[in-house]
């Protein structure tokens, strides 16, 4: 997960970043055989080819890898089947990596790793206590400005206590109350030049976004930065990519189709995946 120029990359945290200290690096993890268990917010259960989610999943990280992002691979979590979403489990902002605390308890065992792996990348580590939650699907940044999504899954304790840690940094912390989304990142995303897209369906108050531009499909806004001229997408939103390339940029398609079903949510998945958290 990246923020800036290079967005986030969220199959795991595909947490991402563009300064010299920490080094460059996509933080990621390997999805476990629990994958079909994992948790359901709008949708219901369906089946889930593990094996071929595995490949998928190999197929995001090498295009992450061919734009330049190496990978940091977090030790595969047999008993969490959400912890391929690593962007969950850590908010990046210039050096500091902060460790979520997730409102769904069956997710806060993913704490521990996703701290080790930000202390290995080289980041100073905060975390978020309780009664405090959060989830790093939920926060967005564009320059020195985080919108964070207030919902199911961030508190009000939670956005004050990120406010704590990356306020003195310099950064400007919008509340975002959420739609039907579970997380603000599955409605909004943040194109190379700073400017926003989002899919209005999804969003409660779209004039709390300065110049939003429409996608037309659900997935459209999940988007991934790979640098200023180039973003990553999933293959089903072939009109939201056909979109960017009007706006002059280039776009690398990766399919993550067994990713929608594990996660309940179409939208959700590819902006969890597809989104890099970090730095401007």
């Amino acid at each position: 997960m990246l923020d800036s120029a290079a967005s986030r990359a969220g199959f795991n945290e595909t947490a991402r970043v563009t300064a010299l200290r920490p080094p460059r690096a996509a933080i990621v993890r390997r999805p476990g055989p629990r994958l079909a268990e994992g948790l359901l917010t709008y949708a219901r259960r369906q089946a889930v080819d593990c094996a071929l989610a595995e490949t998928q999943w190999e197929g995001y990280v090498a295009a992450l890898e061919r734009a330049g992002w190496p990978r940091l691979e977090l030790s595969r979590l047999h008993d969490y089947p959400d912890s391929v979403f690593v962007e969950d489990a850590l908010v990046l902002y210039d050096e500091l990596a902060i460790v979520t605390r997730s409102a769904a308890s069956a997710r806060r065992g993913e704490a521990a790793s996703a701290r080790s792996g930000a202390e290995r990348a080289g980041y100073a580590v905060a975390e978020i206590i309780a009664p405090a939650t959060i989830d790093g699907g939920d926060v967005l940044r564009c320059g020195r400005t985080v919108f964070v999504g207030s919902g199911s899954r961030t508190n009000a304790a939670g956005v004050a206590q990120l406010t704590a840690h990356i306020e003195p940094a310099g950064a400007k912390i919008v509340r975002v109350p959420l739609g039907p989304a579970l997380h603000l990142k599955t409605a909004v995303g943040r194109l190379p030049d700073g400017s926003l897209v989002g899919y209005l369906p999804l969003l409660r108050d779209p004039l709390l976004f300065d110049g939003l531009r429409p996608v037309p499909e659900p997935s459209g806004a999940q988007i991934v930065c790979l640098d200023q001229e180039t973003v990553m997408l999933a293959a089903d939103c072939p009109r939201s990519a056909a979109l960017y390339e009007r706006l002059g940029l280039r776009t690398v398609v990766v399919e993550i189709g067994e990713f929608h079903p594990a996660i309940g949510v179409d939208a959700k998945i590819a902006a969890d995946i597809f989104e890099p958290k970090g730095r401007t």
